[in-house]
């Protein structure tokens, strides 16, 4: 019998005497409860931590382990902070569902999270190990970031600037502990509390919760498809007086929209002209499928562009780690404030993050990431057009994690929502992606996560409760 199921089998017996003893109670000796069930000290030990952990039993060194005693539940009165916090200063939105833990025993769509199969996981846990035996584990790293970390995003942007324009240096990078990070600390430092922000309509619900929480007045610009209505974004520069626009140029969350090179000038002849900022939101960057990412980046030499791109969802979930790529005098009112909020991203993950994306089989997972991305995709939409036809896609992304889908105006979009999960799919409502009210009824459908041979059931659940209007 393995470690694991003989202390689980200890610990059952232990709650069953615990069930009937009083509190306070010193329970049987760690000499005698390996002579009674024929353990060993290690097993019993871990047993004994779990019950100590879930609160059943308290340890007291040199004396013994006990019963704890039972704490009568009262109401918790926490009435006095309503006054001591006073009103917020801004309100942040609801979590998104997005964010939003659900049991295991239903079809989640509702995530942007990647799928456990969707990461490198031998690439990333080899990297550890490796890390592990060196000086990152103890040693500080440089506020900016690991030199050789910045010097990999610069390198990374410089591979596909066009001759005639300077690419970046790695002294224009720093690293940053994700993308949700770098676009707290980008709205902070150059836009400022009450001031303008333009953002595309919908957007990242990430950006919106960002400016809620920096204190930025959203100026949602129409967008969709295709991306921005640029002559829609050139009036609100005009009429807001505004120093930046937000913007995911290349499989945009949640429309799945890249721009096109012409699409791409024209926002950056408006930002020049009005003397402001595009901050290029990457983290979709290595989620493409049938076509390529064109950082806007790449074609700016002039510090219009501050670019974030981000390696959490493609390396791994728990290494957060981004690089954000800014010039000039923008560049060190950015590091000021990420030296202030985070002082510096720990160097294990930048470490453990540069380890693997420069190893050969990082290529080699991007290729296979991109058939298994299309593959899923392609079920989902086919599963899509047979079973919810209602569920209307505008159109077909070429990367990115999710599907974007728009339902007839006539339904009840909550109720939608709540049927689904009741039959046992989860799916998140368009509103959360809307700076302001929607267009439409939406659905972001993801295709990244767990169980995609379930995309025909999920489809027909989906059709059948629109049905139900």
């Amino acid at each position: 019998m393995s470690d694991d199921s003989s202390s689980t089998k200890i610990a059952a017996a232990l709650r069953q005497w615990i069930a009937t003893a009083p509190p306070g109670a010193q329970l049987p000796s760690t000499r005698s409860l390996v002579a009674q069930h024929g353990a060993s000290p290690v097993t019993v030990q871990k047993a004994l931590r779990g019950l100590a952990a879930q609160g059943i039993v308290e340890s007291r060194p040199g004396v013994g382990t006990f019963v704890r005693a039972v704490r009568v539940a009262r109401p918790n009165d926490y009435g006095w902070q309503t006054a001591a916090l006073g009103s917020p200063n801004h309100r942040l939105p609801h979590l998104p569902a997005a964010l939003q833990p659900v049991p295991n025993d239903v079809i989640a769509l509702h995530s942007g999270y990647p799928d456990r199969e969707l990461v490198p996981e031998r690439l990333v846990r080899a990297a550890f190990t490796r890390v592990a035996r060196t000086d990152a584990l103890v040693a500080r790293p440089p506020t900016a970031g690991l030199p050789e970390l910045q010097s990999w995003f610069a390198a990374e942007l410089a591979s596909v600037t066009p001759s005639g324009f300077t690419p970046a240096a790695p002294s224009d990078v720093v690293i940053i502990p994700g993308s949700q990070s770098g676009l707290l600390t980008a709205f902070r430092a150059l836009v400022g509390t009450g001031r303008p922000l333009l953002v595309e309509s919908p957007t990242y619900w990430g950006a919106i919760l960002a400016a809620a929480q920096t204190g930025v007045e959203v100026v949602p610009v129409p967008s969709g498809p295709d991306g921005p209505d640029p002559g829609a974004l050139a009036r609100a520069f005009e009429q807001t007086g505004a120093r930046a626009f937000y913007a995911q140029p290349n499989f945009a969350s949640p429309t799945g929209a890249q721009w096109t090179p012409e699409l791409a000038e024209q926002v950056m002849d408006t930002v020049r002209r009005h003397g402001a900022f595009l901050i290029e939101d990457d983290s979709a960057h290595d989620f493409g499928m049938t076509a390529d990412p064109h950082p806007v980046a790449a074609r700016d030499d002039g510090g219009h562009v501050v670019y974030i791109r981000s390696l959490s969802k493609s390396v791994s979930l728990a290494v957060r780690v981004a690089g954000l790529i800014a010039r000039g005098p923008a560049r060190n009112r950015i590091l000021a404030d990420s030296q202030a909020e985070s002082m510096y991203v720990s160097g294990v993950l930048q470490a453990v993050a540069l380890d693997v994306v420069t190893q050969p089989a990082w290529r080699t997972h991007l290729r296979r990431l991109r058939q298994q991305l299309k593959t899923r995709r392609d079920l989902l939409v086919a599963s899509l057009r047979e079973h919810a036809p209602d569920a209307r896609l505008e159109a077909i992304p070429r990367g990115g994690l999710n599907l974007w889908a728009r339902l007839p105006d006539t339904v009840d979009l909550g109720r939608i929502v709540r049927e689904c999960r009741s039959a046992g799919v989860v799916v998140g409502a368009g509103d959360e992606w809307f700076p302001a009210e929607p267009a439409g009824n939406f659905l972001r459908l993801s295709y990244a996560g767990p169980h995609p041979g379930a995309f025909p059931d999920v489809a027909r659940v989906l059709g059948e409760t629109i049905a139900r209007e």
